[in-house]
């Protein structure tokens, strides 16, 4: 990653803001601009930041010092999300920050769908950036990405490790709608428990024998969920986003995390993938005729994504170009065009 300190400068910025907004709206920045310079786009940076930061709140303040003692019922405390900040602002400046990864990703991973699964995406973006380069901007923004993760923890209705036999493009494709398409993520996920097939379609998934096949069952995930957005974002352009790039997050952070830990990130992803999916998922795809084709290059849907503004086209930009890269699967880069058409600019 080549950013002349522009990544630094950009987290500087936002660590003045909290990580949701308005409620309990994403602060996407951080992924975002950790995408630009990661693509080559660290010119336009702090000009899409002017823009951006405008709708963002202030960083919120601690109550209450969490303790090693009482971590456990701080978590998924949104009100806590001050004292979750400066624990892990804490934490990534007295220990080695892979040392910190591993000792909470466990803890963190049950509660995947945190923010929508913001939480862990974020935690990708940060990750990625520190396996290329170590500073102190980029071990306070992993910080914060911890932190608003813990805030937000929340796990997954019926989540259990998969033990079916079934690849993960044809699991996804099996997974039952929520019945009532209607209101926020909380309402839909909620909806999962009592979901006719659910249960039997989250098992369906094949299980990893080992930590390569756990990484190339992930992978895998992230292809199926990145071309499936092309005939079925009309469901929801905006969080039908999240289900490729939240094991999209957890394949980049892979690297640094023990072997022993890959298997048990692959069934989470696996679980957030596939609850996003029978959330939004419409009810039928697009016909093929009517959607658009891939650009000829990777280079150039990156730089329409940026140019379209919005930070869930940006973060789709950057999850389809790596799934390219990977299969040279040309929906992976139409995906991207179809987000353009569907979302608004910024």
């Amino acid at each position: 990653m080549d950013g002349n300190g522009t990544l630094e400068e950009a987290y500087e910025r936002l660590h003045q803001t909290g990580p949701e907004f308005e409620g309990w709206l994403t602060n996407h920045g951080p992924m975002a601009v950790e995408a630009m310079v990661r693509h080559g786009h660290s010119r336009q940076v702090h000009r899409w930041l002017d823009v951006y930061a405008r709708r963002l709140d202030d960083l919120p303040r601690g109550s209450s010092p969490i303790t090693a003692d009482e971590w456990r019922s701080a978590l998924g405390d949104p009100h806590r999300l001050g004292d979750w900040l400066a624990f892990f602002a804490r934490e990534v400046t007295e220990q080695p920050w892979r040392t910190v990864l591993e000792t909470w990703w466990p803890r963190l991973l049950p509660g995947i769908a945190a923010g929508a699964t913001h939480g862990v995406i974020r935690t990708g973006h940060a990750v990625h950036a520190l396996l290329d380069h170590e500073d102190g901007p980029l071990l306070a923004e992993l910080g914060q990405a911890l932190g608003y993760w813990a805030a937000r923890w929340q796990q997954v209705a019926g989540f259990t490790a998969p033990s079916g036999t079934t690849g993960p493009a044809a699991a996804l494709a099996a997974v039952p709608r929520v019945p009532e398409q209607a209101a926020g993520i909380n309402h839909r996920l909620g909806q999962l428990t009592d979901l006719a097939g659910w249960p039997v379609a989250l098992a369906a998934l094949r299980p990893a024998v080992d930590a390569e096949q756990a990484r190339n069952l992930l992978a895998d995930l992230t292809t199926a969920a990145t071309v499936r957005y092309l005939p079925n974002a009309h469901g929801s352009a905006v969080m039908l986003v999240h289900a490729a790039t939240a094991p999209m997050a957890v394949l980049r952070a892979l690297p640094a995390l023990p072997r022993t830990q890959w298997a048990e990130s692959l069934y989470a992803a696996w679980a957030a993938s596939a609850a996003v999916t029978a959330a939004y998922a419409p009810a039928a795809p697009a016909p093929r005729h009517g959607l658009p084709a891939a650009p000829d290059s990777a280079d150039e849907v990156f730089a329409r994504a940026v140019r379209h503004g919005d930070e869930h086209v940006i973060k789709l930009a950057d999850t389809s170009i790596d799934v390219h890269w990977r299969t040279g699967d040309s929906d992976a880069l139409a995906a991207v065009i179809r987000a353009t058409e569907l979302i608004d600019k910024l």
